[in-house]
């Protein structure tokens, strides 16, 4: 019987908008533009101007790259939902942006970090910078984070299709995801669950901490700069970093950590926001676009001079 529920599954209700789709439809529009102007500027930047071909540039063309897939994964479907008001999704579609929402997502934890290492490496060892972060290390690196974030999202999507859904096929979310997936599930989610508790820990919080551990040395190399005008233009660079980082992190965590209870699962959605959408947005304004080094190639490319 089980199975033949399971096989009955050909959509799924997305119950994430109910109210103000209006409001909705003009923010996600606005936010999504923003999000692949920003990025596709950093990315052409980067590509053109020969003075940021270095490490630090390159793995942030992979973060914005990663942040324009991510945001793409969720927002124009998001946004196809709110204009028709036709909140259903296939059953493949649906575990085809689970897939891809998941590995862009793990993909992108394991990058924060790796962008966190580099940055130490700079600032804490600066004589053996290019010893250590060569171009054959650096692509490695970012190789490592796509293959662990596909690897991931292929673990849960395989486990969460095995799943049994009945009823009405009501998912409490924007989008399909793998904690609403599992509340909408009427078959048992253990193993499910202790996988995602497991991939929390090593995609979230062993690069979260990671990170704080980069800073915190970071921080420490920044108090020793004998110039107060040095120190503050670090330590502003350095702090807006942080911010951005730890939204992403602390939202992810907290996000698929929460019981499988009704009045959590608002919390979900908003968390899903705070960690799939704001970062892309703010990514490029934090890492890039306050970079004077970003502005120079920006305006040279503007100019053409």
């Amino acid at each position: 019987m089980e199975e033949e529920n399971n096989t009955l599954v050909n959509d799924f209700i997305l119950l994430g908008f109910v109210n103000e789709r209006v409001t909705c439809t003009i923010l996600m529009s606005f936010i999504y533009i923003m999000i692949i102007i920003g990025n596709f500027s950093v990315l052409c930047i980067v590509l053109v101007d020969s003075r940021l071909q270095t490490p630090m540039y390159f793995f942030l063309s992979c973060l914005s790259l990663l942040d324009i897939f991510y945001s793409t994964v969720t927002l124009p479907s998001m946004l196809v939902n709110a204009i028709t008001e036709n909140s259903r999704i296939s059953f493949y579609r649906c575990f085809t942006q689970l897939y891809f929402f998941v590995c862009f997502g793990g993909s992108e934890c394991l990058l924060l970090a790796a962008m966190a290492y580099d940055r130490y490496v700079a600032i804490c060892d600066p004589l053996r910078y290019h010893v250590i972060m060569n171009k054959r290390f650096c692509s490695g690196i970012a190789a490592g984070c796509w293959v662990s974030g596909s690897l991931n999202a292929m673990f849960h999507t395989l486990l969460t299709s095995k799943l049994t859904f009945c009823g009405d096929h009501y998912i409490n979310h924007f989008f399909c995801d793998v904690l609403p997936m599992l509340e909408a599930a009427c078959s048992d989610v253990q193993s499910s669950q202790v996988l995602l508790h497991v991939v929390t820990i090593i995609l979230g919080m062993c690069p979260f901490l990671l990170v704080m551990n980069s800073y915190i040395h970071i921080i420490s190399t920044i108090l020793k700069i004998r110039s107060s005008e040095g120190r503050q233009k670090v330590f502003s660079t350095c702090s807006s970093h942080l911010m951005v980082v730890t939204i992403f992190y602390i939202t992810g965590m907290f996000n698929y950590n929460l019981p499988n209870t009704e009045d959590f699962l608002s919390s979900v959605q908003v968390s899903s926001v705070l960690y799939g959408i704001l970062p892309p947005f703010l990514n490029p304004v934090i890492y890039c676009l306050r970079n004077q080094e970003v502005k120079k190639a920006l305006k040279k490319v503007m100019t053409g001079t």
